[in-house]
């Protein structure tokens, strides 16, 4: 097994849900120590659809996810790993809440 350093969440939105995320984002960053990403407005790495990241340590996992899973709102959320091999963590380690989607894995070959 290979040490997790850390965590990263990402919020998936469209033009549509925009506010909602940016809400659930600027949310989760006034109750727990995690690190806010950008609202990025075009797809970003290997993410399909607009997203934010929220980037935590292992200690708050057990808070942080079952928050997003409670107050996602129906937005897709896609959390992993951070080891050190981004496509193992990306492919392999990862988990869905809400609609799996396609990630293009390409930028980590």
């Amino acid at each position: 097994m290979t040490e997790i350093i850390g965590y990263h969440a990402h919020i998936y939105f469209d033009a549509d849900t925009i506010d909602l995320a940016t809400r659930i984002c600027r949310q989760a960053g006034d109750l727990f120590p995690v690190t806010v990403g950008r609202i990025h407005q075009k797809n970003v790495g290997p993410h399909p659809r607009w997203s934010c990241q929220l980037a935590f340590a292992p200690d708050q996992f057990d808070r942080v996810i079952p928050w997003l899973m409670l107050n996602r709102a129906g937005l897709t959320v896609f959390a992993h790993p951070e080891t050190g091999n981004e496509l193992a963590d990306h492919r392999d380690n990862a988990l869905w809440m809400g609609e799996k989607l396609d990630l293009d894995l390409t930028i980590f070959a």
